[in-house]
């Protein structure tokens, strides 16, 4: 069941759930009145943040959840994806842009999400990713 209180946003995970992001974002968007420029790197950023979360995260476990939390800091704004699995090493994450893994699918999500955010971190064994966008 996905349940929405004030600035969080808990996902079951299937690939159904990512559907509620962009209500989500739309609605982030009004309340801090993000603009237009920001809104799609926000949406897209979180969409890949989720879909990494539910698949390589959760396994797609409609049991697990997938937690997004949003924080108002002094620049802009931090939006917390955490899943329920065992984590991963960001940094072994091949480069998609290199030329052996030009023509692989699949391998961007991580890589759009840094070129999105103004600033990235992963936390928790990779369990959770922190997105900021200066607003």
């Amino acid at each position: 069941m996905t349940k929405i209180v004030d600035d969080m946003l808990v996902l079951p995970s299937k690939m159904t759930s990512i559907s509620k992001i962009e209500t989500f974002v739309q609605k982030v968007t009004q309340k801090y009145n993000i603009c237009d420029e920001q809104y799609p790197n926000i949406l897209i950023s979180l969409t890949e943040a989720v879909n990494n979360a539910i698949i390589h995260g959760n396994n797609k476990d409609e049991k697990k959840e997938v937690n997004i939390a949003l924080e108002k800091t002094k620049e802009g704004l931090c939006f917390s994806v955490s899943d329920q699995g065992h984590g991963f090493n960001p940094n072994s994450i091949p480069d998609p842009t290199s030329p052996e893994n030009v023509e692989c699918c699949g391998g961007r999500g991580v890589f759009l999400m840094k070129e999105l955010c103004d600033e990235i971190r992963f936390k928790n064994e990779g369990r959770t990713v922190e997105m900021y966008f200066d607003i």
